[in-house]
């Protein structure tokens, strides 16, 4: 511990912490669900632990669809613990011991951070949150005015709060953040008047243009990069990566250290001049035919996915309609009333075990709706009338393999072949350059290969052995991700909304079970007119 904290007890984030805070906000109906199930942290949206002494932030890794969390006024000096809160929208640190700006990576999605009144001196290790739309950093230890331009990277952030620290006294501050953050709508806390920003633009416009042309070919190169990823990530899923243009052809040459060398050798130029055409065009040719049979597949697990939706929706809505039945019918019944007003303790004891089958009437067909919806959704996905044959994508695949079997076998023949041709230019050349026939100077390292035969014949058959080890570890990748490929993924994905329904439907029958009991308390409590004797 880094600091010593006087007439405080620090705390560490438990489970006894969380049980105690979530306890304290629950409602009373959902309290009761609570004690008789217990709390699912996963379907906790927002945790407040302010106030709380916490010194460490840990355990919060169950709470993965958190959205807000508050975490303000403890004694936290490190930020940790927050890697799986990839939903987190709202993070509030304020008024904390923190130094250093860290561990933020995974929280893309944040939208709204507070870092106020804590010991912070750098602005950092922020880059991913490229969602932030309002960021207060006051009354902390910045005391660079340039290092704003940090802030630079968040285009959507439209308020910021510096106040309080000392970059705050320099007399350029409030035109170079509004002129360096053009998007700002408020600073600390105030508008940002379109008079002061006229203002900064005019002061700083010849330092900035610079930056903003930076910005643009910085952005413009990002975003290349990002479609030829994007394109590359959709090849893959075609199973036909690096089999468009020259970029197999590329890839055999640029490992093979040989190459260079033997293509100084008379002839081998006019031998490169064809091969590599010839090579392009068969590996196209399979990139072609890969991407039409990736679109069918696409297309017959769509056409899967629509019909299971369909199946969804439809069970969902009867599953609605016969609740809202349910629910109608309990609300429709005056059991309390009738029973109050009951003229003899036989007639109300008549009347509330009549309303008290009823109710266990009404239980009883709720869980039957339950059994029944899901036996009815199991039945119907296993056999949905008219479906595509989903089963065909695996013999589309297969189909698929052996055009890549083919393919692959013609870029090795085109191979041999050049090998050959390569092999007989070599020899040629050695057997001329024995007798002192050569008409070309030779680089020294390829004079080194034509001292016998057995050198010669081993370059160019080494030569050949890279080359062929290309083609076959790009064939071996292409049928290692068909057959790692899980045919049946619709199908996997088909059981879990499955078991997406299942688990609404179960949601949706505590809700009324908890009414129901509701019921029957009042039905057991009310006050019915003694037995006479």
């Amino acid at each position: 511990m880094s600091h010593l904290y006087e007439n405080i007890e620090p705390n560490v984030i438990d489970d006894e912490l969380v049980q105690k805070v979530l306890e304290e906000e629950c409602t009373e109906d959902i309290g009761k669900i609570v004690r008789r199930e217990g709390f699912n942290f996963k379907d906790v949206k927002e945790l407040q632990l302010s106030f709380r002494n916490i010194l460490q932030i840990a355990n919060l890794w169950q709470f993965e669809n958190l959205t807000k969390l508050q975490l303000d006024n403890n004694i936290i000096e490190k930020i940790e613990g927050l890697e799986s809160l990839v939903h987190l929208v709202w993070l509030d640190l304020s008024f904390n011991n923190i130094e250093v700006i860290e561990g933020l990576a995974t929280l893309v999605k944040l939208q709204d951070l507070s870092l106020y009144s804590n010991r912070i001196s750098k602005i950092e290790n922020m880059d991913t949150l490229q969602e932030l739309q309002i960021f207060s950093i006051g009354k902390n230890n910045l005391t660079t005015l340039e290092d704003v331009v940090y802030f630079r990277r968040f285009k959507h952030l439209q308020t910021l709060n510096l106040a309080g620290n000392p970059l705050c006294d320099d007399e350029r501050y409030m035109l170079y953040v509004v002129s360096y953050v053009p998007n700002l709508v408020y600073l600390d806390f105030k508008l940002v008047r379109d008079s002061t920003v006229k203002e900064a633009v005019l002061q700083y416009q010849y330092h900035i243009e610079p930056l903003e042309r930076e910005e643009a070919e910085a952005l413009a190169q990002l975003e290349d990069k990002q479609a030829k990823q994007k394109e590359l990530e959709y090849h893959k899923t075609a199973f036909v990566e690096y089999l468009n243009g020259s970029f197999l052809f590329d890839s055999m040459f640029a490992e093979d250290t040989e190459a260079a060398k033997l293509a100084c050798l008379p002839g081998v130029d006019d031998l490169l001049q064809a091969y590599p055409s010839w090579f392009v065009s068969v590996c196209e040719s399979l990139f072609n035919y890969g991407l039409k049979e990736h679109e069918n597949r696409e297309a017959e697990v769509s056409h899967f996915h629509e019909y299971l939706n369909e199946v969804l929706t439809a069970n969902q809505q009867e599953g609605r309609k016969r609740i809202l039945e349910f629910e109608n019918q309990s609300k429709k019944v005056m059991w309390l009333e009738e029973i109050h007003n009951a003229t003899s303790y036989d007639i109300a004891e008549s009347k509330r075990a009549r309303y008290r089958e009823d109710i266990l009437q009404l239980s009883e067909a709720l869980m039957g709706l339950e059994i029944l919806i899901t036996d009815q959704l199991e039945v119907r996905i296993r056999h949905i009338p008219g479906r595509p044959h989903i089963h065909n994508v695996g013999g589309s695949l297969f189909s698929f393999s052996l055009s890549i079997f083919y393919t692959m076998n013609q870029c090795r023949e085109l191979e041999n072949h050049h090998h050959e041709k390569l092999l007989e230019i070599s020899i040629t050349t050695l057997e001329k350059s024995l007798k002192n026939e050569l008409d070309v100077d030779l680089p020294a390292d390829v004079q080194k290969l034509l001292v016998d035969k057995t050198t010669i014949v081993n370059a160019v058959n080494a030569s050949h052995g890279t080359r062929l080890q290309s083609i076959d570890k790009r064939e071996s990748d292409i049928l290692s991700n068909i057959y790692h490929w899980d045919a049946d993924k619709p199908w996997v994905q088909s059981a879990q909304a499955f078991q997406n329904e299942i688990d609404r439907n179960r949601n949706r029958v505590k809700e009324i079970i908890l009414f129901i009991e509701n019921l029957q308390e009042e039905l057991d409590s009310i006050k019915i007119p003694e037995a006479t004797e």
